[in-house]
């Protein structure tokens, strides 16, 4: 069994928007809506009565989860939103009737309604390149290597994302890079298994996760 998905490394995670961008760019999102959002956690203080500069903050990536168990699913009354082979949720637009139902039920906030084709949209985790063996486009273009993308059920240590470039060698071609591969385990900084977190679950069981180190996880969930 399959189970897509992405791990994100927050403490590599600069904010600079470009997992966004990029998305709204490659699948003609329209303006005003997101299928992958960024928000910033915090400064918080690090501890009880702190005050600046003893403050924290990281940002956080919230898009479709690609639920285990989806609740937008359950409540399709068409069936449009249903999960493939591969554990990803994707939406049939020729079945979907935008009654909404399933915006209602996320409990993540990432559906919207498309006003001009009146059908449901979201993350669709680039359904259209993992099919080819290519990485989701927010996994290629995060500039601070913090997304990762691969098999859930093999766990995340073997998630892939681009290879470092040599930037010194000034031989750097655009195609190569992102056809590139190197493993979450060989590129972020070590983790504990009580540094990894998933958004609040449900029932749904999602399956995108973060790695957060020395700092509060204020995401919910576990």
């Amino acid at each position: 069994m399959t189970q897509y998905a992405i791990a994100t490394d927050l403490n590599r995670c600069v904010g600079c928007l470009a997992c966004s961008v990029t998305c709204k760019v490659v699948n003609d999102v329209p303006i005003g809506s997101y299928w992958n959002k960024v928000l910033r956690i915090g400064p918080n203080p690090k501890f009880e009565g702190a005050e600046f500069p003893d403050v924290e903050m990281y940002f956080l990536t919230v898009q479709c989860q690609h639920c285990a168990d989806p609740e937008c699913v359950k409540v399709c009354p068409t069936g449009a939103s249903h999960k493939l082979e591969d554990g990803t949720v994707q939406i049939d637009k020729s079945k979907c009737i935008g009654c909404q139902f399933c915006a209602m039920s996320c409990p993540y906030g990432v559906r919207y309604l498309n006003e001009e084709e009146r059908v449901v949209e979201k993350c669709t985790l680039c359904e259209q390149k993992i099919a080819q063996g290519e990485l989701p486009q927010c996994v290629t273009q995060c500039g601070g290597r913090a997304r990762y993308f691969g098999d859930l059920e093999q766990g995340i240590a073997g998630f892939e994302g681009p290879a470092p470039i040599d930037i010194a060698s000034r031989n750097v071609d655009y195609d190569a890079t992102v056809q590139s591969r190197a493993k979450l385990v060989d590129e972020i900084e070590s983790y504990a298994e009580s540094d990894v977190y998933r958004l609040p679950n449900v029932g749904n069981n999602p399956s995108f996760v973060y790695i957060l180190r020395n700092r509060t996880w204020q995401g919910g969930g576990e």
